[in-house]
């Protein structure tokens, strides 16, 4: 019998719930990962985990070779795949989810605002003009994959609003440190190589409106967008955004794009790309020196600090105003302590604050303060959410066929 032909708004949604899904495995997984690394540098043979994600891997032939260390081809190779994805994320909401219109997106986009600024606020106000100035976006991410894991942690005792308000928060969250990332994370400009990756663009503008639906063409010229950027000194990553972003969203030759791209990259993001890049860059050795320095230390206590008081307040906050001016309302079922919850999950920032932190900082002392404040506050946060989650004794959501798998 043949498969009946599905309407496209359901098809999205399917994408999303395949989203949601593939977010909390791949959570599972980055915990492993990240655990992984850490008992790697801190095991009798640890020099190796340096050692080894510093070999060195040429790709190309002669003056068309690129030659950088393992841990630099995930985080300016693969980790594009990622922001790729990310891309295809923020147009599909933007096409049919809770940012397509305005009324919807503007509660989330003030909560974004307000968790983004405050945690920068805070780290600034301990670190301006100090070694650690650089490093003030670290605490401003949220990481999609490890809150949406937490939230599945509590079952049916969450109602599907919750887990789409954090989502949309998440997103704008990425937008804005992605943005972050463009304009104050690029070094040394270089206009040729930032001019060819705008022709690539171009030439996939170009493709689209010629309506080629064949996908391997695309791949051949982001793969040279992503080579202009990289030579550049834009953050290659962000040509993986931009083109997730010029994803058509209506359907080429009955192929829908976003969708067939989601289903089949996000796995093999979520599963293997971003895993890959926490045991390329998680590893830190512990000790009780290392810990005491780090205590003593202002990035270590404004990452922290950033991470688990500035996302509660700016979020919680910003939801609060966004309510009282009428800017919009929580979805179906969302309680104040469910937001305050919410809140608080937003300060897992483990993925794109340990990216960040890797651009802000060469100095390896500097960094392992970064990462130590990073796993704290992503800790801390966790906890701290779960708690707000479950403090009044939130019952089951039965109701909710999207929590409890009835239709």
């Amino acid at each position: 019998m043949a498969n009946p032909i599905k309407d496209p708004e359901t098809s999205w949604r399917d994408a999303g719930t395949d989203f949601i899904k593939s977010e909390v495995s791949g959570g599972a997984v980055l915990l492993v990962a990240a655990v992984a690394a850490v008992l790697w540098a801190n095991a009798p043979f640890g020099e190796s985990y340096q050692s080894f994600w510093e070999t060195r891997l040429t790709v190309g032939w002669g003056e068309f070779a690129i030659t950088e260390d393992l841990k630099h081809w995930v985080n300016d190779g693969l980790m594009v795949l990622f922001f790729f994805v990310v891309g295809l994320e923020i147009k599909r909401e933007l096409v049919v989810g809770e940012l397509n219109d305005r009324s919807k997106a503007m509660l989330p986009v003030v909560a974004a605002v307000g968790g983004v600024m405050l945690p920068g606020l805070i780290f600034t106000a301990l670190n301006a003009g100090g070694e650690g100035a650089d490093g003030w976006a670290i605490p401003m991410a949220t990481d999609i994959a490890f809150a949406v894991a937490v939230l599945a942690l509590l079952g049916k005792r969450v109602p599907s609003g919750v887990r789409l308000l954090l989502l949309s928060i998440a997103i704008i969250d990425d937008v804005i440190a992605i943005l972050i990332i463009a304009l104050f994370y690029s070094r040394d400009i270089g206009m040729l190589w930032l001019a060819a990756g705008a022709a690539g663009i171009l030439i996939v503008y170009m493709m689209q409106r010629l309506r080629i639906g064949k996908i391997w063409p695309y791949w051949i010229i982001g793969a040279v967008v992503w080579l202009a950027f990289l030579e550049s000194g834009v953050h290659a990553t962000i040509a993986g955004v931009i083109l997730g972003l010029m994803a058509p969203a209506h359907p080429i030759r009955g192929r829908h794009v976003i969708e067939t791209l989601e289903r089949r990259l996000h796995p093999f993001t979520s599963m293997i790309v971003v895993p890959l890049f926490a045991l390329a860059n998680a590893g830190i050795v512990i000790s009780a020196t290392i810990l005491a320095d780090a205590s003593a230390s202002l990035i270590f206590w404004g990452v922290a600090l950033g991470l688990i008081f500035g996302k509660v307040i700016g979020i919680g906050s910003g939801i609060a105003i966004a309510q009282r001016f009428g800017w919009g309302k929580t979805p179906d079922g969302v309680t104040p302590s469910h937001v305050w919850g919410v809140a608080a999950l937003g300060g897992i920032g483990f993925t794109v604050s340990l990216f960040i932190a890797e651009l802000s900082f060469e100095a390896e002392q500097l960094l392992e303060y970064a990462k130590i404040g990073i796993f704290t506050g992503s800790i801390v946060s966790a906890l701290f959410g779960v708690f707000l989650l479950t403090r009044r004794g939130l019952k089951p959501a039965d109701d909710d066929p999207a929590a409890t798998g009835k239709s």
